[in-house]
């Protein structure tokens, strides 16, 4: 491609896109760029504080804890307290609450704040998926959704690389670099970035309000749980790569190392193509990319079987990687366009809880599976997984007309009209001026 059309490919990525959205943007980077205990916990509690490999497996089970317990309570204040101010709260209780793990030694101090930091660090997720859905036009979340897994994953990887340096020096300082970043970000949340939380819209007397979503309101919803479950099983896929892929090539006579320049990989691939794999699929059917990377994921994974060198272990990632690069933004997309727009709170909690519970699941899973039967019978796993996923996916959307709901816009999307013109917003158009 000429430089003229990686500049137009590059202009087409990021154009239309809101400015409340880069600074969304923004502080999903900054914070990304400061992940220190989830990537170092286990190696700072067994070689630093000299603590067993089963304590810190511990640990690291009650932090996901935290994040299961989060999701629906965040989700919650999402739609109640409003996006931003969820969003405040969470960043500023993960600063805190970082910092002080950084000097906590006894063990069940340490095992108690790892819990709180596994709530507060995911408190937040809902309520960053459901203002990017309150500010983006719906032709363009997928994109939206896209460049935010871009921001996760580059910030992820400029972390990985630069808190291995850190943690050589001082485990201390990665903690405060945690905490500190996790203030900019809420810093830059504070500063520039409005809230997003759809307004009520006018209702007759003796009508039900359209906002009146409860927990029970989303657990009746058949649909929508049915893409939850689904969703945990993907994730329970995905999960593998990094709990039974470093036990598996263990197995194999690999080191640490070797892993870590496989599931490098990973990352790279991330960083490389998910805005020109977006770009390609942004227009295309979503219920076939949910099918299809369901079946790249488990068969990804299911390839696993057959390795037995760095280089297949590293062929093997492509392929499952490709997966999350389609299924991510997707996926999310997906989950917005079943969300009331006054409830999407609720929705996005429940669907982060999936993800949260399958990073609890996924250890206990390829644990007892690699001890009992082998790590080839894992891999099967996985692709039976990866099958039933695509199965479930036809089976729950092959009639199903995604709708485009009618609500009131948000405050931002009003401005949005005032400032650009006319927009769409849920699927009509705003014209200038008014909503």
């Amino acid at each position: 491609m000429s430089v003229a059309g990686l500049k137009k490919a590059a202009h087409e990525t990021v154009a239309g896109l809101p400015r409340e959205f880069w600074w969304l943007w923004t502080s999903t980077l900054v914070n990304r760029l400061g992940a220190f205990v989830a990537t170092f916990m286990a190696l700072y509690l067994t070689l630093d504080r000299g603590y067993s490999a089963s304590y810190a497996g511990l640990v690291a089970a009650l932090h996901g804890l935290g994040g299961v317990v989060s999701s629906l309570g965040a989700g919650v204040m999402t739609d109640r307290l409003g996006r931003r101010p969820t969003m405040l709260i969470a960043q500023l209780s993960t600063a805190v609450s970082v910092a002080v793990l950084g000097f906590m030694v006894h063990p069940v101090a340490i095992a108690g704040v790892a819990f709180v930091v596994g709530m507060a660090s995911n408190a937040s997720r809902p309520a960053v998926q459901a203002m990017m859905a309150d500010i983006v036009r719906p032709e363009d979340r997928v994109r939206a959704f896209s460049l935010n897994y871009w921001a996760i994953n580059l910030g992820f990887a400029v972390s990985s690389a630069g808190a291995g340096f850190i943690a050589e020096y001082s485990y201390l300082a990665g903690f405060m670099g945690e905490a500190a970043l996790t203030l900019l970000c809420a810093f830059v949340v504070f500063l520039k970035v409005p809230e997003s939380r759809p307004e009520a819209a006018p209702r007759a007397a003796g009508t039900p309000p359209q906002d009146d979503v409860r927990l029970g309101t989303v657990l009746r919803d058949g649909r929508y749980m049915g893409v939850v479950g689904l969703s945990f099983l993907v994730a329970l896929i995905f999960q593998q790569g990094y709990v039974g892929l470093p036990v598996a090539m263990g197995t194999d006579g690999l080191s640490a190392s070797d892993f870590g320049t496989a599931i490098a990989v990973n990352g790279v691939l991330i960083v490389a193509l998910q805005i020109p794999v977006t770009r390609f699929i942004q227009h295309r059917d979503p219920r076939r990319l949910l099918i299809l990377s369901s079946m790249l994921a488990g068969y990804g994974f299911g390839l696993t079987a057959f390795a037995g060198s760095v280089g297949v272990y590293a062929l093997t990632v492509c392929v499952w990687t490709l997966a999350e690069i389609v299924n991510a933004p997707t996926q999310t997309g997906i989950v917005v366009q079943l969300s009331p727009a006054h409830g999407r709170g609720r929705y996005q909690g429940m669907y982060t809880m999936s993800w949260s519970v399958a990073a609890l699941v996924a250890p206990l899973m390829s644990g007892f599976v690699i001890d009992h039967y082998g790590a080839a019978w894992l891999w099967g796993t996985c692709a039976v997984l990866g099958t039933v996923a695509a199965a479930g996916y036809w089976l729950l959307m092959r009639n199903l007309d995604l709708p485009e709901p009618v609500v009131a816009a948000s405050p931002v999307l009003e401005d949005l009209a005032v400032a650009e013109g006319p927009v769409v917003a849920e699927g009509r158009v705003v014209t200038e001026g008014a909503v």
